[in-house]
């Protein structure tokens, strides 16, 4: 089982000024569209932490090497950046990589002294993490867009689709949208989208008219879609896929008054915009604006680009960051401060954790307009309920 200790102190900065000044954790207020690549591996500590009275020992779960190796790798290179762009000296976090057996990096990171767990990236390894980590009341912030492991201990930073949905629902009924229907794959992130469209119809008004699943493929899709265009009587329509199928969809669903939504998957794919028929449509995403600041610096870094959900890394570690001011050395940590109403502002904008442990992120809206996507409704910079 690898493992990896960083602290502010321990890395030379490479003449890098400090990123996104203004992105820094407030009280108030991505898979990927790159490859992976080959990033410096730090040098394992010893068999043993030792012991340390200066710091907040803070564990990182991620895989360092298997199907996800890449995605981890990318996390644990944006929770280093965090402590070299905030100077965090009050801050050691170890990297322990969950590849092989989750609970056993768990149980060395409990045995380690961490008092909070950045991970896992998987939901479906929360359950043997925190068998290790409950016991000794240390909490979870988990990479995971599943909100139904978060509980009183585990929180749920990642990307949630349903709020996606919601949040474009809601612009669509602004515009008039009112008869909606919904294409949806087989499986979880079908159904789950499925469920948030009529939650968000529910919340918002209108109705839904029907829904057409399918296996995932280019002909099973485009059945559905026939399906669908066949029942008629909508004005909108959920396309809950990936912009490649979702093009070919949008042109048998789709015609003279119908609206197309899309989900957070279309975020930073060109396809988008190359298809006349998802010309229109709509889908809703975190904003990017100190995304692209944040690549151009791990670019420089790391000599490679970025995934899109390791900016989940840098932004636990300013919020663990934020957190500590008010934590002191030796204590648990103190759990509650997660729940601040007000929120906090990281490089994917506004968040903040509800009481059920699942993050609530603020969504701009998008609209493909002849070849560009465009923003139509912003997100909000804060929290004000």
């Amino acid at each position: 089982m690898k493992r990896f200790t960083i602290t502010r102190r321990q890395i030379a900065v490479a003449g890098l000024a400090t990123l996104l000044g203004a992105c820094s954790i407030i009280p108030r207020g991505p898979e990927p569209v790159s490859r992976p690549v080959e990033t410096p591996t730090p040098m394992p500590s010893a068999t043993a932490l030792p012991e340390d009275a200066t710091h907040h020992r803070i564990a990182l779960l991620v895989p360092l090497s298997g199907e996800n190796g890449a995605v981890g790798q990318s996390i644990a290179n944006a929770a280093t950046m965090a402590l070299l762009d905030t100077d965090a000296a009050n801050l050691r976090i170890t990297t322990y990589d969950t590849s092989a057996d989750p609970r056993d990096a768990a149980r060395r990171a409990i045995a380690d002294g961490n008092k909070l767990i950045l991970g896992p990236l998987m939901g479906e390894n929360v359950g043997a993490v925190l068998a290790e980590a409950r016991p000794g009341d240390v909490p979870l912030i988990s990479f995971s867009n599943d909100a139904a492991i978060a509980s009183p201990d585990v929180f749920v930073m990642g990307h949630i689709p349903e709020q996606s949905v919601r949040r474009s629902v809601q612009y669509a009924r602004g515009q008039g949208a009112r008869d909606f229907a919904v294409l949806a794959p087989d499986g979880e992130y079908g159904r789950r989208a499925e469920a948030a469209l009529q939650a968000a119809v529910q919340s918002y008004g209108g109705r839904v008219i029907g829904a057409e699943r399918y296996a995932r493929g280019n002909t099973s899709i485009m059945s559905a879609a026939d399906r669908l265009s066949r029942r008629g009587g909508y004005d909108t329509v959920l396309i809950a896929d990936s912009p490649r199928l979702a093009q070919q969809a949008a042109g048998r669903v789709g015609g003279q008054g119908t609206r197309i939504l899309g989900t957070e998957l279309w975020s930073g794919e060109v396809a988008v915009t190359r298809t006349p028929a998802l010309r229109g449509a709509l889908f809703s995403a975190v904003s990017d604006n100190r995304y692209r600041r944040f690549v151009d610096s791990y670019e420089a870094r790391f000599g490679g680009q970025p995934y899109r959900i390791s900016t989940l890394g840098y932004d636990a570690v300013l919020l663990a960051l934020r957190v500590a001011q008010d934590w002191r050395l030796g204590r648990d940590f103190p759990t509650d401060e997660l729940r601040d109403d007000g929120g906090f502002l990281g490089l994917d904008g506004a968040f903040r954790f509800g009481r059920d442990g699942v993050v609530e992120r603020s969504f701009e809206v998008r609209e493909i307009r002849d070849g560009e996507v465009v923003i139509v409704d912003p997100a909000p910079a804060r929290f004000d309920d």
